[in-house]
């Protein structure tokens, strides 16, 4: 990163950026994989001071990813190689602390996301850094910051009960669950994704130092997918089964079909939310050593797909269309097995969601001997009631991947809309207040 210059400070986000021609992204019908992976997306930048919901549309090789919009970054923007994610407690009891939290995260997050240390003071020998330091003269590698509210957030502590969407609250128990307390909930959330895993520890860091005395950690994740060197072609990163994730995802350079699928509308009833997206959070740790002694047809039985290819079954191509009624010749059955992962994600194909998921390795579970990995699931959606929900429930009750992965963190999320550079993110939650 830059040293602080005030004269340069903002240089990237005062920096017009040209448009380039969509990426073409996979948007064939229906959901797909639900524990999709994130590679398929499109990158919402805006320019200065924009109202617009217009969006620049950047190429993979742009290193600076605009922080202020009409919606938040990290939503539709390509997955980067990596995400930091945090959830918080907020320990305050006056919810004007929070409001100032977030002017400051805003300015920071702002800062961080075009190549900038925070503050003015770390070259003062006599005064402790504004900045913690450890991405000094590192890129800006395509860092995006996202934040949202939890259904927690609007209990009576701080008196926005009469905020919270009617739809919005925490999810229902799921059949299999496993969940662990230290995996799930949180009033707020940060989800800092970034080409390089250091840049986005250190949004973070940062942004949890600027949050003391009024939010503390609650649980955080890192995670990873294939990267953008190891697979220059950005083809659909595969998760740690081997399998394809993502295929499926509606295509989000369409923006009538996101403003269906992703962002919340004026008539849904809850004005300060609209143009933002409610987020679900799974972690979702994988049978890895089960799954390695599986043979290769129940792999591709369990998810309804070819591992080389990510076809559905009988088919070539991984964009191919998924044919739940074609049966096999010989045995009469459905090709695609109707408990397999594909198809009960897939269903009659009339609801979407975007996924934006990462793969994590958290070491060794010391109590079994058996590796702590699987994936971070996340999804946007404009409705959790109507989307994500439903799709669970159905793979909750018949999965056969249900077999090799099991869900032991949980968590929602309200994500706020964009802001224009002078206001702050969740400003039309807490401007008023």
């Amino acid at each position: 990163m830059k040293k602080d210059n005030n004269d340069k400070n903002n240089l990237m986000l005062n920096k017009k950026l040209s448009r380039r021609d969509m990426l073409r992204l996979a948007g064939v019908g229906g959901v797909g994989l639900l524990l999709g992976g994130g590679a398929i997306g499109s990158l919402l930048a805006s320019d200065k001071k924009t109202t617009s919901n217009a969006s620049t549309i950047l190429s993979q090789d742009q290193d600076s990813i605009p922080f202020y919009g009409a919606h938040q970054a990290g939503i539709i923007t390509p997955s980067q190689n990596f995400i930091c994610f945090a959830a918080f407690d907020v320990i305050t009891d006056n919810v004007s602390d929070i409001r100032k939290m977030f002017q400051k995260w805003t300015t920071a997050s702002a800062t961080m996301v075009s190549g900038s240390l925070i503050g003015n003071v770390n070259d003062n020998p006599n005064l402790p850094p504004s900045d913690t330091g450890e991405a000094a003269e590192l890129s800006p590698s395509r860092c995006t910051i996202t934040f949202g509210a939890g259904p927690s957030l609007f209990d009576a502590r701080f008196g926005l009960q009469n905020k919270r969407p009617p739809s919005f609250q925490e999810l229902p128990p799921f059949k299999a669950d496993s969940l662990e307390p230290e995996w799930c909930g949180g009033d707020l959330c940060v989800q800092v994704c970034a080409d390089d895993l250091q840049v986005a520890f250190h949004a973070i860091r940062n942004l949890a130092r600027i949050a003391r005395g009024t939010a503390v950690l609650r649980w955080t994740q890192e995670g990873f997918q294939r990267s953008t060197q190891a697979d220059p072609k950005a083809t659909t990163p595969r998760n740690l089964l081997g399998f394809k994730d993502g295929t499926a995802n509606p295509n989000v350079t369409d923006s009538k079909l996101m403003n269906e699928v992703v962002w919340s509308q004026s008539v849904d009833g809850t004005a300060w939310m609209t143009g933002g997206s409610y987020m679900a959070v799974r972690r979702v740790r994988m049978r890895i050593e089960v799954w390695d002694r599986s043979t290769l047809k129940d792999q591709e039985d369990t998810f309804g797909r070819h591992r080389h290819s990510g076809a559905p079954l009988g088919s070539k191509d991984e964009f191919d269309s998924i044919k739940l009624d074609a049966l096999d010749a010989t045995t009469g059955k459905p090709v695609i097995p109707s408990n397999s992962h594909v198809a009960l994600a897939h269903g009659d194909g009339s609801i979407q969601m975007l996924r934006r998921s990462y793969s994590y390795s958290s070491g060794l579970d010391l109590k079994t001997g058996q590796l702590d990995a699987g994936l971070l699931f996340i999804s946007f959606q404009r409705d959790l009631q109507k989307q994500f929900i439903p799709i669970q429930q159905r793979l909750a009750n018949n999965d056969k991947l249900n077999e090799y992965a099991v869900h032991k963190g949980s968590a929602v999320f309200a994500c706020f809309p964009g802001t224009t550079e002078g206001g702050f993110i969740g400003e039309t939650l807490f401007g008023g207040i």
